[in-house]
């Protein structure tokens, strides 16, 4: 009988400790739980915000909800945009989209293939093609060129294919921090409702006219160089579709290129202080009197059809500003909200693809972005490798475009002429000088040589036929001149930042990737 006590209380406690135990543990799971639906709940079970969705915002949505983020994306204006800018990807641009599985975007858009330039001055046109035998590029060597709202009208629907995408239409009106760390965005919906959207990470991709730029970085320092003016000719196609033609005009260049099997653009650059204005007539008057009898005869008509008709003018700012990474952790800004070069070049859609893509890989390895000290980790390697290539490119548009506004001036105008012989000339030359603007080559040494072959070849052409004084005193002022387009750009880029990288193998591993070598 005792024994049978013994053995009941045995079980007893068994059966009690195993019960405490197991509420205990319970309890524990209950409360971890409870811990993990908390910090959803806190961050709305998003990982990743991003401002903006144009072709940035909605490129990088894509990129990262396929590598399993849940992007939350809040739009100002769902509607399909109408820009200006953003009308030319380049082949390098074309070889980050496809790197990024959205190719396809630039299908159904009636895009128009673009195999080089066409480039006018003094009634004379030479070509200046891709090279299509560039062993450093991997891809088909041809640019497109479209309505830049097609375009991000089948990037974002892309993007929103994807069910860990949440669009959201909203204004954001600021960051929300705390001690240094971006938790997320403040935003009004499209109710007009005030409301918080939280995330370890937030992603400012809201384009050149950014309102946020300015409480992430003090050093806002946009620069406004000129302002393009264009407008589209309706029912309309060139003779040779195919190429972007460059006109040499003056006060500066103008442009002349189809966007889609009937459009075409037209447009010019003015100088700062000299805008007509569109109101009261001045911009017309100022198109006819001044661009159009510079505009060889085979575009006039093109060129005149959309003055004539009316069509809308549109006059945008060219800005220029280097990049700078701000302080505040668990943010990051991409696209024209970061950084910005003259829009000659047609390769600011490029750089933000190539950006994307480093931004991207260097993300993957990360399982958790709520460690916003390892984030900043990889926000800083971002801004290392990315700087060879972006600022190669940065550097190209500001100074190209300084070589190409007219000037009675002999030394300034010798530049703009060696430009022209050296883009026309053919072989090596013409390769890699459009290696370099279609984004095809994009290294800073291989700018800097074709820079240095520009200004030498410049120099000869003034000696020529022999040195006289006024000569040699032209041909010195030249030398200045391209030494001042030139290390103000490479000083503001940071030289030791292009080439010689922190991460130089980090940044060749993610170049070689990126061009599919």
């Amino acid at each position: 009988m005792a024994f049978t006590h013994v053995c009941l209380w045995t079980l007893v406690a068994f059966v009690l400790t195993w019960t405490v135990f197991y509420l205990t543990n319970m309890k524990k799971k209950a409360t971890d739980l409870a811990d993990t639906v908390a910090e959803d709940q806190k961050d709305g079970a998003t990982d990743v915000i991003i401002v903006g969705a144009g072709v940035g915002g909605s490129a990088l949505a894509y990129a990262l909800a396929k590598d399993g983020r849940r992007v939350h994306v809040i739009e100002r204006d769902m509607r399909e945009p109408e820009r200006m800018m953003g009308e030319f990807m380049q082949p390098g641009g074309r070889l980050m989209l496809s790197k990024l599985g959205l190719q396809d975007c630039l299908e159904d858009i009636n895009a128009q293939k673009a195999t080089g330039l066409a480039v006018y001055k003094d009634g004379k046109k030479a070509d200046a093609p891709f090279p299509v035998d560039n062993n450093n590029f991997s891809y088909e060597p041809s640019a497109r060129s479209f309505h830049n709202g097609r375009f991000v009208q089948q990037l974002r629907r892309k993007a929103f294919s994807l069910s860990n995408v949440r669009l959201e239409e909203g204004t954001v009106k600021s960051l929300l921090e705390e001690k240094g760390v971006v938790k997320g965005v403040t935003y009004k919906n499209k109710e007009g409702e005030e409301t918080t959207a939280l995330a370890p990470l937030t992603v400012v991709c809201d384009g050149c006219y950014s309102n946020l730029r300015r409480s992430l970085n003090d050093d806002n320092n946009a620069e406004i160089m000129s302002y393009i003016v264009g407008y589209i000719s309706k029912n309309c196609r060139l003779e040779e579709p195919e190429k972007l033609h460059l006109i040499l005009s003056k006060p500066s260049f103008t442009m002349v290129y189809q966007i889609s099997s009937t459009d075409v653009r037209c447009g010019f650059e003015v100088l700062p202080e000299n805008v007509p204005s569109i109101a009261n007539g001045e911009m017309s008057t100022f198109m006819k009197n001044t661009i159009v009898p510079q505009v060889p005869p085979k575009l006039r008509k093109i060129f005149l059809k959309g003055i004539d008709e009316g069509a809308h003018i549109k006059v945008v700012p060219a800005k220029r500003m280097t990049s700078t990474l701000s302080k505040k952790k668990g943010v990051i800004v991409l696209g024209d909200a970061f950084n910005m070069r003259h829009p000659v070049v047609a390769s600011g859609m490029m750089v933000l693809l190539s950006d994307i893509l480093i931004l991207r890989r260097l993300l993957q390895p990360l399982s958790n972005l709520g460690d916003a000290n390892k984030v900043s980790e990889v926000i800083n390697s971002f801004y290392d490798i990315r700087k060879p290539m972006s600022a190669t490119v940065n550097t190209l548009g500001n100074a190209f475009s300084q070589v190409l506004i007219g000037s009675t001036d002999e030394a300034k105008e010798a530049m703009r002429q060696g430009v022209y012989d050296y883009l026309c000339s053919g072989g090596f030359r013409t390769s890699g000088m459009m290696a370099l603007l279609g984004g095809m080559n994009p290294r800073p040494l291989s700018l800097v040589y074709h820079l240095c072959a520009i200004t030498l070849s410049s120099i000869g052409q003034l000696l020529s036929p022999f040195p006289s004084p006024l000569r040699i005193w032209h041909s010195l002022k030249l030398f200045g001149l391209a030494l001042k387009m030139l290390v103000p750009h490479l000083k503001a880029e940071g030289v030791s930042e292009m080439f010689f990288p922190a991460n130089a193998a980090a940044y060749r591993k993610s170049y070689m990737a990126a061009s599919g070598l």
